[in-house]
Parts: C-alpha cells; sequence; structure tokens
C-alpha cells in the first residue's frame, strides 16, 4: 500500500464518523457507547488476527504496557475528548486536536530521534491557522461559555494521552510486536478501562433500540476504529508520528464537507480560506515525500 493510500483513507473515514456519531447520542451514555466501539473493534480485530494466522500470545510484561496503551489511547483519551466536546463547540475541539501535529513530532523526536525540520512546523502551523479560520464563529462564541477553561484543559489532556498511546503503539511495534494483535489486545484494554470508569461513576447503562444507534456503532467500530487505527499506524510506522498525526489537518475541513451534504452546513468566505489554508499546509509538510516519489 503507497503512503498516500495509508494517508487519505483513515483520513476520509474519521472526517465521516464526526457524522455517524451523530446517531450515537441517546439513551445509551457515552462512556457506554465508546467502550462498545472498542470492545467490538476488538473483537474483530482478534478476529482478522486468527484468520491470518497470528499469533495472540504476549507475555505478562507485554500486557502490562499493551493495558497501559490502551486505557491510555482508547480510554481515558475518549473520555475526555467527550467531556471536553459537553463545554466546548466542535471547532475549537477541532484546533485543540489539530495541536497533536506538533506533540506527535515531538514525541517521534524524544521516543525515536526522529527529525522535525522548520518547513514542518510551518506548514503545520499554517494548516492550524487555517482550522482556527474556518471554525472561528464556534470558537468566538465559546468563550463566554461557562465552564471553557476546564474544558480546554480536558481537550489539551485527551491530545496528552493520545500522543502518549502514538509513542506507545509505535514502541511496542518496533520491539517486535505484531499490529493487529497488539490493537486487539489495547482497544479491549480500552473497553474494560471505560466500562469500569462508568461503573465506578454510578453511570446506568440502557440500550438504545433504534437500527440507527448499532448501524453507526457497527461503522465506527469497523471502520472508524480497525481500519483507520490499522492503517494510520501503518503510516506511522514508515514516516513517523508526526507526518500521520497530518491527518489532523484535512479531517475538519472534509467533516465540514460531509456537514454540508447531510446537515445543511454552508460555507463562508473565511472558512473558504481556511480550507485553502489547511490544504497549503498539508502540501508543504509532505512535499519532500511527495516529490521523492
Amino acid at each position: 500500500m503507497s503512503d498516500r493510500f495509508l494517508f487519505w483513507v483513515p483520513t476520509l473515514i474519521w472526517a465521516t464518523t464526526w457524522h455517524a456519531i451523530l446517531y450515537q447520542l441517546g439513551d445509551v451514555a457515552v462512556l457506554h457507547s465508546v467502550a462498545l466501539r472498542f470492545g467490538l473493534a476488538s473483537i474483530l480485530l482478534f478476529a482478522i488476527a486468527r484468520w491470518r494466522g497470528e499469533s495472540l500470545l504476549f507475555s505478562r510484561p507485554q500486557h502490562g504496557w499493551l493495558l497501559l496503551t490502551g486505557a491510555v489511547q482508547y480510554g481515558f483519551n475518549y473520555m475526555g475528548t467527550y467531556e471536553a466536546e459537553k463545554q466546548l463547540a466542535s471547532g475549537l475541539l477541532a484546533v485543540l486536536f489539530s495541536l497533536m501535529i506538533f506533540t506527535n513530532a515531538i514525541g517521534g523526536a524524544l521516543c525515536f530521534g526522529q527529525a522535525i525540520s522548520r518547513r514542518f512546523l510551518y506548514s503545520a502551523a499554517l494548516g492550524v491557522i487555517g482550522i482556527v479560520l474556518i471554525f472561528w464563529p464556534d470558537i468566538a462564541a465559546t468563550r463566554a461559555a461557562p465552564g471553557v477553561l476546564v474544558a480546554v484543559g480536558l481537550g489539551l489532556m485527551a491530545i496528552t494521552f493520545a500522543s502518549i498511546g502514538n509513542m506507545l503503539t509505535l514502541r511496542l511495534t518496533r520491539r517486535g510486536a505484531p499490529l493487529i494483535p497488539l490493537l486487539a489486545w489495547s482497544m479491549g484494554y480500552g473497553s474494560a478501562t471505560l466500562v469500569l470508569i462508568a461503573t465506578l461513576s454510578g453511570v446506568q447503562f440502557h440500550l438504545d433500540p433504534r437500527p440507527s444507534y448499532w448501524l453507526s456503532l457497527l461503522y465506527l467500530s469497523a471502520f472508524g476504529s480497525v481500519t483507520a487505527f490499522l492503517l494510520y499506524f501503518k503510516l506511522a510506522q514508515r514516516q513517523g508520528p508526526g507526518r500521520a498525526a497530518l491527518t489532523g489537518l484535512v479531517i475538519p475541513p472534509m467533516a465540514l464537507l460531509m456537514s454540508a451534504l447531510f446537515e445543511g452546513w454552508r460555507p463562508t468566505l473565511v472558512s473558504g480560506l481556511g480550507m485553502m489554508l489547511c490544504l497549503g499546509g498539508l502540501w508543504g509538510a509532505t512535499r519532500p515525500v511527495l516529490v521523492a516519489r
């Protein structure tokens, strides 16, 4: 598979998951919905690994790392994200998560000795400015909302956990752990972490009878979790976590295009300029790789 394929397929999938998540909102608590998502994804990954003849066995110390990875990447990260989303507009959350480009690049430099070029940093910053312009009305409206600082703190915590989870996953693969079994166990542990948090918090479990809930859950599990994360981490293995996180520049504008098609969102001159800056930042950050190919 080409690097372009590994970049664009998870980007397209994650851009559509924002719309799919709308069908998850209802009777089922967020913690339980996300736990179901990653629990089902874990089962699918275990089945794929068995079909491919890959071993699912890990040593006890490795299971400790898998538990930590799952709790951080698929537990605390998503819990912080959804809690932040209760107070923050989706636009500000998109801006916060675009900062993963820098946290992942720093993590790659510290953990794996991967160089960070000035062109990459300048281009990534240009893309983040583009996301700010795209969502500026939402960001401006959020400033007066109560609890914003706490929500921003939760969002930054989620970004930190996501980047740490990225580094832990890549560390395990560099030590010989096969990616599919690794993700199967990690997502299973992440699901268990969310169930434990929900139980300790006294969150009641309810079943949602709507077919749209279960169809969207299947999509989020099979595509938004299994397919997207597999391809994303394959890209991160090839190009490093910083470059893989460039998906964060493209997902927000693509998600808005989905919103324009299905939810009635209409672009403005400012948001159009923001989209151009996002694409320009992506082009600048990846230009050496694309030219070399």
